[in-house]
């Protein structure tokens, strides 16, 4: 039995399911009988702090992991270690960090990359972009969602650090996907930008018809405004499985958890647990 305080029975509509997922490293155990449920509509947010788990976690999500106990199902088929290529084919898609991994690639085609993987041609990356007249459609539709549709000549690198990140969203959305999990999409991002880069991110959402997010987030405040219910982890274990107002209102959980994050997130809640 979880000893969670909330719940996470599975509820109709659920999309994404662990069932006491456990991840170990040799005697290092970083996820132990994790079980929670994603159902459509949701914007579920994983916090805890630093070591908790949370990345571990995504990477299990996202098959980048296989757990070494328990299950993990999207849409009712196992998906434990597939990979996230093959999970991405099957609508789930994770925003991985592409602008620091090639730095020197125009916004086009670092979007092109994840528009391409989605076609049924098997043209070269760069070349189908610049030829394919319904494919350069496509990359400029989602770079105009994301206001990035006069930059598709800049290279990524030159972008500020917001543009940076809706780069890497944009990416995973041209994924077309049903679920997508973003680890810390607002991170070095100035405060003033944060709200920006999140409103952005659910009106792309509902533009693209996404079913679920999952979101790894520090700043307590965009947790507070955004979430439809919060996962904390800690030592790699489910503390808390509540709706915001829920969760921001134990103080057993808001001392255990959100008292060693409010350096990263200030504002009203991180003024409740100082």
């Amino acid at each position: 039995m979880n000893s969670a305080r909330g719940g996470n029975a599975t509820v109709a509509g659920t999309l994404i399911e662990t069932v006491g997922v456990s991840k170990a490293y040799g005697s290092f155990t970083a996820l132990d009988n994790v079980s929670l449920a994603v159902a459509a509509g949701e914007l579920l947010s994983i916090v805890g702090p630093n070591g908790a788990g949370k990345t571990t976690l995504v990477n299990v999500l996202t098959g980048l992991l296989k757990p070494t106990a328990g299950t993990v199902r999207f849409k009712g088929a196992d998906i434990a270690g597939i990979g996230p290529v093959a999970l991405a084919k099957r609508g789930m898609a994770r925003a991985f960090q592409l602008v620091h991994i090639f730095p020197a690639m125009t916004v086009a085609q670092t979007i092109g990359v994840a528009v391409v993987s989605q076609s049924s041609k098997s043209l070269h990356l760069f070349a189908s972009v610049a030829t394919d007249s319904a494919l350069r459609a496509r990359v400029r539709e989602v770079a105009a969602i994301f206001g990035l549709d006069t930059k598709l000549d800049t290279e990524s690198r030159l972008l500020s650090q917001g543009e940076k990140k809706l780069l890497d969203i944009a990416s995973a959305f041209a994924l077309t996907p049903e679920v997508i999990l973003l680890d810390e999409p607002t991170s070095g991002v100035s405060s003033g930008d944060k709200h920006g880069i999140m409103r952005t991110l659910m009106d792309a959402a509902r533009h693209a018809g996404v079913r679920a997010i999952i979101l790894v987030e520090h700043d307590m405040n965009l947790v507070a405004e955004y979430s439809t219910r919060i996962v904390a982890l800690k030592e790699g274990r489910v503390l808390a499985d509540l709706p915001p107002k829920e969760f921001f209102g134990d103080p057993a959980i808001v001392a255990a958890v959100v008292g060693k994050l409010v350096g990263k997130g200030a504002g009203k809640f991180g003024e409740q647990a100082a």
